[in-house]
């Protein structure tokens, strides 16, 4: 497709012309995330609509400074503007939107987004008036400014965070009210312009030209290329870029952002596997510095919410045939999808999410041999950790796991204590403070990461399952001193050097190399063999 072509549209535009894109769309051509996006909506999921500019923008210079050019995406913004009802800048009904990568294929985590494009302080009073929360609309404006700063502007984010430090004195972020909130906006404003040499840019055109460019450009990130070279993925696969209306999850305590599962990744068992945070963004789920709850809080607080996400959950599986990872978000108790894609597994729930889905009639004898055709007898063992001498293991602390197993190794807190302590022979748990995807390269030489804060699902944790890693997350009475080189759990002080046991299949910490034994998985094992026997 020529790059005059590139422009798809998602829930805006005529019904034909709707029709007609979906036919000639593919995953290659309009990127992956997009591509889940328009067939969800044509599933009648409730999808925010949204304008894509696909992968052929990022062709090379000459094609990803043509993205840039607002004739490129005039037509995509004209049809949001109509279906939404509100203008990009307009300072009575302002139109905000969110700017998203998406790949041809799944990169989770690897490229950049910007939330919340088109806030300034021209349209500030107008968003307050459009929705009768001035904390909302201060909240979104200080992430905005801090997220550009970092992305756009190459700005440390620590600068902000000492802002928002200096108001919060400790508490967290959502517990603060709209006007402490307008008084970190004002002083990261300050501090934009001070540091970057000019004011943030109050053009919500221009916030969104610059958006489209990071994007392209984070194809290039560190990070993107070492995930390409792990798995083997061409360069020239490129990025669209997804421009689409914001939905607020930080619009108070009936709203949240939340990733989740159709089924549990680890195991494969047949329910939502779901983490949620309330009054917040979805990248406060997915960044890896904030720990988040399951299902259950959710399911309590925001039950009709809850069963349109099962409800949404039931038809992604019909539809795609298969395990989903999704993100969604909740505004004032309504459900919006933001993501849909085949989700990362551990073998053993490979092996049972196929056999389930052929059994409940969603996918063909055929396809559920070709999705364990792979696994050999050894992939589904199960590790356990076990005592050695009778007497009850005491673990250090607990965490939540995002990939069972059990990993044991020295403890490495960085990438370069890492990748030369394998490159030694060694097996390595990468401890972090925060599960994020610029460990990647760290991760590569890891047995295993455990981190203080972050979530099951967050972007850092679904590449630990991708890559086999047993991965513990938001061990909360853990705390680290990167300057010592140690970490603590209560009296106990832990070096670099030192080995611990991570205990996924328990959520686990264990000071030294705990005992162990596989076990086989006979059930699972017998299902496999009448798959393969039957004709």
């Amino acid at each position: 497709m020529s790059t005059a072509h590139a422009l798809y549209l998602i829930g805006c535009g005529d019904a034909e012309q709707l029709r007609h894109q979906l036919e000639a769309a593919t995953a290659q051509t309009m990127g992956f995330k997009a591509y889940n996006l328009l067939r969800m909506s044509q599933i009648n999921l409730p999808v925010p609509p949204a304008f894509v500019l696909g992968t052929s923008y990022c062709q090379d210079d000459a094609t990803r400074a043509k993205a840039c050019e607002p004739a490129s995406w005039a037509h995509g913004l004209t049809a949001l503007q109509d279906a939404c009802q509100q203008w990009l800048g307009d300072a009575r009904q302002p139109l905000l939107l969110s700017v998203r990568s998406g790949a041809p294929v799944s990169m989770p985590g690897m490229m950049e987004t910007l939330l919340n494009i088109g806030l300034c302080d021209a349209t500030v009073s107008g968003m307050i008036r459009q929705t009768g929360n001035p904390r909302l609309v201060w909240d979104a404006y200080r992430r905005l400014v801090v997220t550009y700063a970092e992305v756009v502007a190459g700005l440390d984010p620590a600068l902000f965070d000492a802002e928002t430090a200096a108001v919060a004195g400790g508490r967290d972020e959502r517990d603060l009210d709209f006007a402490e909130l307008r008084t970190i906006t004002r002083a990261c404003l300050a501090t934009y312009a001070r540091e970057a040499g000019q004011a943030f840019p109050q053009d919500p055109q221009a916030q969104l030209t610059a958006a489209i460019a990071a994007v392209l450009k984070s194809w290039q990130s560190a990070k993107a290329c070492e995930y390409r070279r792990v798995n083997q993925l061409p360069d020239d696969l490129g990025t669209a870029v997804t421009v689409q209306q914001m939905v607020f999850g930080n619009a108070g305590g009936q709203s949240g952002a939340g990733v989740g599962f159709t089924r549990d990744p680890a195991t494969g068992e047949p329910h939502l596997w779901v983490d949620f945070l309330f009054n917040a963004q979805g990248e406060d789920v997915v960044s890896g510095r904030r720990s988040a709850h399951g299902h259950a809080e959710m399911a309590s607080v925001l039950p009709h919410a809850w069963q349109s996400l099962r409800d949404a959950a039931s038809q992604l599986e019909h539809h795609f045939g298969d395990m989903q990872d999704f993100e969604f978000t909740v505004q004032d108790g309504r459900l919006y999808m933001l993501q849909t894609r085949s989700g990362k597994r551990t073998p053993q729930a490979a092996a049972r999410i196929a056999l389930d889905l052929l059994d409940e009639g969603l996918i063909s004898r055929d396809t559920a041999r070709g999705r364990t055709s792979k696994l050999k007898p050894q992939d589904l063992m199960i590790q356990r950790v076990v005592s050695a001498d009778g007497q009850a293991l005491t673990p250090l602390a607990h965490a939540a796991t995002a990939c069972t197993g059990v990993a044991i190794g020295e403890i490495a807190l960085d990438e370069a204590r890492a990748r030369a302590r394998f490159a030694s022979g060694a097996s390595v748990i990468l401890v972090r403070r925060d599960a994020e995807t610029s460990d990647m390269a760290a991760l590569v030489s890891a047995t295993g990461l455990l981190t203080q804060r972050g979530a099951r699902t967050s972007h850092a944790a679904v590449v630990a399952r991708q890559l086999g890693k047993v991965c513990l997350v938001g061990c909360s009475a853990m705390s680290l001193d990167e300057s010592a080189h140690s970490l603590a759990f209560g009296e106990l002080i832990l070096h670099e050097g030192d080995v611990v046991t991570l205990d996924g299949n328990e959520g686990a910490i264990y000071a030294g190399a705990a005992s162990t034994v596989v076990e086989e998985p006979v059930e699972l094992l017998a299902r496999l063999i009448q798959l393969n026997a039957a004709q």
